[in-house]
């Protein structure tokens, strides 16, 4: 337990040189300029992870364009990696594209948080998004029984790059909001000056206000 230690968001990603299906990887070095979505799974061959991996793959071309590099990462050997990923393709008819980490003395899972001390020493479904500076800015974490949802990984992604882009926030199944639908929120004001100079603003128009400190705008 004194061991194991999950990252804090906006912390560096802890580094490591490990050896994957695409060979030896030096992270987050070797990703630099990419953003980057680890997530790891308990075991190789089994119902629920096969799953994931093959709605990872299916997804695959969206990442890309998001500029996301996927990584995979179990505690099982490369060997076993090797022939899983092999069995997907013959059997499912999927390419797995992304590297797979085998983390088979579990250092990585330990830096990581990925080892839960109630669940043995399987991998639990984590999932770090990395940004091109090698910062971590969410984490997501699942239990052995649960499949993640990839659709909301990619979300979680590109409401990031949103967010980095414009300076703002984003509201509730962002960008299908019940309240304002795909807009963005504006930072509030933290001073009368700048929340009297909102509502004037939303008065011509160039913003919306329910209040001075719920103000959103189209980006």
């Amino acid at each position: 337990m004194s061991e194991i230690r999950m990252p804090l968001l906006g912390e560096k990603a802890p580094e490591f040189t490990a050896k994957t299906t695409h060979g030896v990887i030096h992270f987050p070095d070797d990703f630099k300029g990419k953003w980057v979505v680890l997530f790891s799974h308990p075991a190789d061959f089994t119902p629920v992870c096969t799953t994931e991996f093959v709605a990872f793959q299916k997804r695959f071309e969206e990442f890309e364009k998001l500029n996301v590099q996927l990584v995979g990462l179990s505690i099982d050997q490369v060997f076993s990696h090797i022939k899983w990923v092999e069995w997907i393709r013959e059997k499912l008819g999927v390419e797995i594209k992304f590297p797979i980490i085998a983390d088979d003395t579990g250092e990585i899972a330990k830096k990581y948080g990925m080892i839960h001390p109630g669940k043995g020493t399987n991998t639990v479904r984590a999932v770090f998004v990395i940004d091109p500076n090698g910062i971590l800015r969410a984490v997501l974490y699942y239990p052995q029984e649960i499949g993640r949802n990839m659709d909301e990984i990619l979300r979680l992604v590109k409401a990031l790059q949103t967010s980095d882009k414009y300076g703002v926030a984003l509201p509730a199944n962002w960008p299908n909001n019940e309240l304002i639908d795909g807009k963005a929120i504006i930072p509030p004001a933290s001073d009368e000056k700048t929340a009297k100079e909102r509502l004037e603003k939303a008065k011509k128009k160039e913003i919306e206000c329910f209040d001075w400190w719920f103000c959103y705008k189209s980006i």
